[in-house]
């Protein structure tokens, strides 16, 4: 087991209406004003927006609000919501729906701070020393951005989309209520499933240690996700099967199950930021089609891990089968597995890996993805 530190510093409150504490939260670490960013209207249909004003006003917390947040969110919307902060009296951001909205609040909060571009960040042009604190209500499980410190943005004018890391943008208090989940599509509940089992496995096949209490983890991680997510295709409604799919979610990205690994890195998630970056898939949908084709083509560089995978996830013997299953199970819950399934023409391959190749540069992967390395990738897909 490699050495690590490991030091996750947010505070989660899980359960049944705990939104409704959000103001008397803030006002506790004497937060006066927030920046208040959620998406296209879905919390205000359910009637979550009304809650959390009315807690906001209850502790005399003020609020601007900032919504319009879109699935692979926008440098330029970011941008907007920076220019808010900065001409207001704003103390902190409280994003109140999913990962994209999540993402959105890290960003404007590192942003805000600073008079260089945001998206330097981004590029590496310039680190992030300071950002005002966040706070989340989270309403899709799936990015575990309620308890890490990352956050994803598409540049439309560049067609990049590129990542942030930082402790400094972790939230500071998240709020976990499965039950604010339940209104979640079939459509997204898939792509929220195949995103955590990514979460969970990009590390557990490439890194160079794997001591079994964390390989062990991982698996619990992908069977609790696959369980859960065909329970909630039947019954979106099961407050158990919720509550144990969003921890697995907030499990499989905020540190724990990497820990000890002895590096690794995220080759499906490079790939697939370029797919939605010129396409605008689903995060997840990108992610059913990249995982399954990576696997074929990396499993000879660790053939054991995956043999190991094939056996303690589904019971197979060969690391073939165990690929086979993850896509058999993939395409039975609704997401894509190919790139026509994805409305992606063939075409598009060298584009897409062109693309792909400047985000494994910036991860300093470059070396073992080159562009013709990709495109191999992607013509399993």
């Amino acid at each position: 087991m490699d050495s690590f530190t490991y030091y996750n510093p947010t505070r989660i409150e899980f359960g049944r209406n705990k939104e409704n504490t959000i103001g008397e939260l803030l006002a506790q670490d004497g937060i006066k004003q927030v920046l208040l960013v959620y998406g296209t209207g879905s919390i205000k249909k359910s009637g979550l927006y009304q809650r959390v004003i009315e807690s906001l006003e209850k502790s005399c917390v003020q609020y601007v609000e900032f919504g319009g947040v879109i699935s692979n969110p926008l440098l330029s919307h970011v941008n907007e919501g920076i220019n808010l902060v900065k001409a207001n009296n704003i103390d902190a951001v409280l994003g109140v729906g999913g990962g994209s909205v999540i993402d959105s609040s890290k960003a404007i909060a590192a942003g805000a701070v600073v008079e260089t571009d945001v998206w330097d960040f981004f590029i590496n042009k310039a680190s992030i020393e300071k950002a005002l604190p966040v706070y989340t209500i989270v309403t899709l499980a799936a990015a575990a951005s309620e308890m890490n410190g990352n956050s994803v943005i598409t540049n439309e004018v560049t067609k990049q989309k590129y990542s942030i890391a930082s402790v400094l943008l972790n939230p500071k208090i998240s709020i976990v209520n499965p039950e604010l989940m339940m209104s979640v599509t079939k459509e997204y509940l898939a792509y929220s499933a195949v995103d955590i089992i990514a979460h969970s496995i990009e590390v557990y096949f490439t890194a160079v240690d794997h001591p079994n209490f964390q390989s062990r983890l991982v698996e619990s991680i992908i069977k609790t996700v696959i369980e859960t997510t065909e329970i909630l295709m039947e019954d979106p409604t099961n407050y158990d099967a919720r509550a144990e799919f969003a921890w697995a979610s907030s499990q499989a990205l905020n540190g724990l199950t990497t820990s000890g690994t002895g590096g690794g890195n995220f080759p499906n998630h490079m790939i697939e930021h370029a797919l939605s970056a010129l396409f605008n898939i689903a995060h997840g949908a990108g992610l059913a089609i990249v995982i399954p084709a990576w696997m074929k083509w990396y499993k000879e560089k660790n053939l054991s891990q995956f043999e190991r995978f094939a056996k303690e996830v589904f019971g197979k013997d060969s690391a073939d089968e165990g690929i086979t299953t993850l896509q058999r199970w993939f395409d039975s819950i609704g997401a894509p597995v190919s790139l026509p399934k994805g409305n992606i023409p063939r075409e598009a391959i060298p584009e897409i890996a062109q693309n792909a190749y400047g985000l494994a540069t910036m991860w300093g992967m470059g070396d073992a993805y080159s562009v013709k390395s990709i495109e191999e990738i992607l013509a399993y897909a």
